[in-house]
């Protein structure tokens, strides 16, 4: 936790918070070993970050007196378009994704993506908060990402996606592609990611008749977690 996240709920004035979960206090206390009059270092969730000085320890509750004055990290200029993973790894991913500053998800179906993934509770909207907390805390940033679904891959490419893509530089992974990817790209892009497996070859011709580049990192095959940063180190 290289960050301490507070929410509006957290603070008792503009100058003031409390911390009352379990997490975060112990992480305080056993973790940072922090005391009365010790510095942290934190940010408001959508907001500034900056310093509290711990006034006040009581059992299983925390006060600080908060300074936020700093905004966050800039956002990465990326629209992340991504087959919806294994749960176990959706878990990391979000939280990855967090870390790396990328701001705006879509989860979208593939013809590889296992029907039973769409069930897991992993994509309930407070998992998925709590994941994508977990992220900024270790990014230190504060600017919580969109992540939308999209159930039906066809109707997503066709209706929606092309003005998603819009202004920006639409790029597909394929392994099967003479085209490199691109480098330090000045601009935005959006990024789309297959499953386990790639995408199939229709979804790549869909995706390719939206306005996307098919593009490959190398010869090496990657697994998802390690293809979206790989590429997007590549990217920026």
């Amino acid at each position: 936790m290289n960050l301490i996240l507070l929410s509006v709920d957290d603070l008792v004035s503009p100058t003031q918070a409390r911390l009352r979960d379990e997490r975060r206090v112990q992480h305080i206390l056993n973790i940072h070993k922090a005391g009365v009059d010790d510095q942290l270092k934190v940010g408001l969730i959508n907001g500034l970050i900056g310093t509290a000085s711990i006034t006040a320890i009581y059992p299983g509750e925390i006060e600080l007196a908060v300074d936020l004055q700093h905004a966050p990290p800039a956002p990465l200029p990326l629209t992340l378009v991504l087959a919806l993973p294994r749960p176990k790894m959706l878990k990391r991913i979000l939280q990855n994704c967090a870390t790396l500053g990328i701001k705006d998800i879509v989860l979208i179906n593939s013809y590889r993506v296992e029907k039973s993934y769409w069930q897991t509770p992993i994509l309930e909207a407070n998992s998925i908060r709590d994941h994508l907390l977990l992220g900024l805390e270790q990014g230190g940033d504060t600017q919580m990402p969109q992540v939308r679904l999209a159930k039906r891959f066809k109707p997503f490419v066709e209706d929606e996606l092309p003005g998603l893509i819009q202004d920006s530089r639409a790029l597909v992974a394929h392994p099967y592609t003479d085209t490199a990817c691109p480098r330090q790209i000045d601009g935005r892009v959006t990024l789309a990611i297959g499953p386990e497996g790639g995408f199939i070859s229709y979804e790549i011709d869909l995706l390719m008749r939206c306005g996307f580049e098919a593009v490959h990192v190398g010869e090496r095959i990657l697994r998802v977690d390690t293809a979206i940063p790989f590429i997007i180190s590549r990217l920026f």
